[in-house]
């Protein structure tokens, strides 16, 4: 079999951490219901291309909900879905895993690094 098929975790990491996907539903976790341009101000190096982009692939794959009202200007709002929210264990353990791990990993890469210099 393909271990790239093997591994079942593979899909999860697809959807999920790509690039902008954490810093978005972080963003739409900590500080609720936002609008593109709300949140376009906290993620301050996406650019406008890219958060739409990254804001139709999370709504197509459930983890946010987009809400449009029908007014003068229209009005659109981002807001984490419970599928989404249930990511929250997931990130509270590689948060916790980072700052237990991460000195570790720099240690290791200054060793390498010394090595291969």
């Amino acid at each position: 079999m393909d271990p790239e098929q093997a591994c079942p975790i593979a899909p999860v990491v697809d959807i999920v951490f790509s690039r902008w996907t954490t810093p978005i539903l972080w963003a739409l976790h900590e500080f609720g219901r936002q609008r593109f341009v709300e949140l376009e101000r906290r993620l301050t190096t996406i650019t406008p291309k890219v958060l739409t982009q990254r804001l139709r692939q999370l709504e197509r794959d459930g983890l946010i909900t987009r809400t449009y009202h029908a007014e003068m200007p229209p009005r659109v709002e981002y807001e984490i879905s419970d599928l989404g929210r249930s990511l929250g264990p997931l990130f509270h353990h590689l948060a916790t895993w980072s700052t237990e791990h991460l000195p570790h990993v720099d240690k290791a890469r200054e060793t390498y690094d010394s090595r291969v210099a």
